[in-house]
């Protein structure tokens, strides 16, 4: 053996933000300003929490619950568990009482961090999550007098404080677990995707190469993407391991509130979806000579597609380079990437053409395979022009789901992405399509047949199909088409009250149609493909959309 063998443990490279590092800064915007704590503070605290979780029984491979902003003692969190061996269970703070219920049980979370002001809504679940033993109440200004029926509940300075600053981080093998995610992307209960510590420091590294996402010591990280959300696209371990600033928006995430905080802080890369970034231009457009943004020089935009016309107003208004990333929970989430130059040869197309190339999913990352396949796995050319299946694999993609393998969505080692598109001779992914029963929500999946289910439940209602409309700010919202059952008679507010009770503010369906049938295909099914040319033939709007035209 020539080479040592190093194990890819997380905890090995989360240490040297704060080791070259110490004073860089971690800000967290409060109500009031910014709170701020140096790299060395934030290692020695996140030693502190390890050593509370350990004391209250968490140990080797328990799940640790999050339900956290992004903010400096969610980082803390992140560090504590990669480095104790505990497994880090970012629970999303969008869903409804529901899937939280079913999440937390299904993952067996021993313990739930929480921020104070979502309390409430962590609090209809008390005496539904039995696995829970503890809870820790993070506070930020103005949080301080919270109180809780949750079990065991206590202060997260009180939880912490005495405890020593440093942990022996013990060496466990490097394919063990380190995070969990769910995603509710297709229909049934939401899945759960276990990451490894192998697996993310592999997609760390590659996250930080120069074509990829080009992060460095020297960058100022606004990092917008919920650190829920697929470990915030691996952004917080990036940081950590360079010691690069970072800017935590927590609970203040308008564009107003995000715009100052680049300003004032000097961020120079910022992640988030293309909400955010139209959001954002729609203040600058309105008052062009009062933000200096000189220190902004490019934006990750995941989630969704960014419009064309978005990606160029930023380059030819800011100078700041829009670098789409395509992914997903499974894929860790960082998959492909397109920046403005990915190769020499690109250096003399026109703007035109390269803002052609950037509007593309991008380039798969060093390491990954990607292919198209037709619906026998046949492989399919590269020629920009077929059709087929997207199907990816590689060192820190999904090979199962978390206690329930669902098999049919892998073969042969390939994931199933769901998506379908072309790749053209120069290797970059052109998304097409994805499948339509889904509706992608501002960066966020909603399950139309879960809605579908839910809404049928309720009496009176014979058949309901809903299908994803357009939406310029949110890329599509939910729209449900129903048939009453014959005599009986229900409004489209008593159906949306009763999606409330199951699903969140933002899932529920934009607007309601009454329609005498929904088209079937030959088998029987909904033919969601049809219903969805019918609207636009029709010239269907949301009715948002309608009274703006009005």
């Amino acid at each position: 053996m020539a080479m040592q063998r190093t194990p890819l443990l997380m905890s090995n490279i989360v240490e040297r933000g704060a080791k070259v590092s110490p004073n860089e800064e971690i800000v967290t915007a409060t109500e009031a300003g910014v709170r701020r704590q140096t790299y060395q503070d934030t290692r020695d605290r996140a030693h502190q929490l390890a050593h509370a979780l350990k004391a209250v029984g968490i140990g080797i491979g328990d799940r640790v619950g999050t339900f956290m902003w992004n903010g400096a003692r969610h980082l803390e969190a992140y560090h504590a568990c990669a480095g104790m061996g505990a497994v880090l269970h970012t629970l999303n703070i969008r869903l409804g009482a529901k899937n939280l219920e079913y999440i937390i049980n299904h993952a067996a979370d021993k313990l739930i961090i929480v921020d104070a002001d979502l309390l409430p809504l962590l609090e209809p679940l008390r005496d539904r999550v039995p696995c829970v033993r503890h809870v820790v109440v993070a506070t930020e200004e103005g949080f301080a007098g919270w109180s809780t029926e949750l079990p065991n509940a206590v202060d997260y300075e009180a939880f912490i404080d005495g405890q020593p600053s440093q942990y022996d981080w013990p060496q466990i093998d490097e394919c063990s677990p380190l995070g969990l995610c769910y995603t509710s992307g297709t229909t049934g209960h939401p899945k759960g995707v276990e990451y490894e510590h192998r697996s993310q420091y592999l997609h760390t590294l590659t996250q930080c190469l120069t074509d990829s996402m080009a992060l460095s010591a020297v960058d100022t990280i606004l990092g917008v993407v919920p650190m829920f959300h697929a470990m915030g696209w691996g952004i917080p371990w990036s940081a950590l391991m360079l010691g690069s600033k970072q800017v935590m928006p927590h609970r203040f995430m308008s564009p107003q509130r995000l715009l100052d905080l680049i300003v004032s802080e000097g961020v120079s890369i910022s992640a988030g979806v293309p909400t955010i970034w139209q959001g954002i231009k729609g203040l600058v457009e309105a008052n062009p000579d009062a933000y200096d943004l000189s220190c902004l020089s490019r934006v990750t935009c995941g989630g969704s597609a960014p419009p064309a016309s978005l990606i160029r107003w930023y380059w030819d208004a800011l100078g700041v380079e829009m670098v789409q990333g395509w992914g997903m929970t499974e894929t860790s989430p960082l998959a492909a990437l397109s920046r403005r130059v990915m190769k020499r040869s690109q250096l003399q197309l026109s703007p035109e053409e390269q803002f052609a190339n950037m509007a593309k999913a991008g380039q798969i990352m060093p390491g990954m395979e990607i292919d198209i396949f037709d619906e026998n796995f046949n492989p399919l050319p590269h020629d920009g022009k077929t059709i087929g299946e997207i199907l990816v694999r590689g060192p820190w993609i999904c090979s199962e789901y978390f206690n329930n393998p669902q098999p049919e969505r892998f073969h042969d080692g390939w994931l199933l992405t769901g998506d379908v598109g072309m790749i053209d001779p120069e290797e970059y992914l052109i998304i097409s399509d994805r499948s339509k029963d889904l509706v992608k929500s501002g960066g966020e999946w909603i399950s139309s047949v879960d809605l579908e289910n839910h809404i049928v439940a309720l009496d009176g209602i014979a058949q309901a199909c809903v299908v994803a409309q357009p939406h310029p700010k949110w890329d599509e919202r939910p729209v449900a088409l129903v048939v009453l059952a014959p005599g009986k008679s229900v409004n489209a507010q008593r159906i949306r009250d009763h999606c409330a009770t199951a699903f969140a503010g933002w899932q529920l369906p934009n607007d309601v149609l009454f329609v005498e049938s929904i088209p079937l295909t030959s088998t029987g099914k909904m033919d969601k493909k049809v219903v969805r040319a019918n609207l636009a033939e029709q010239g269907y709007q949301l009715p948002e959309l309608r009274a703006r035209a009005g």
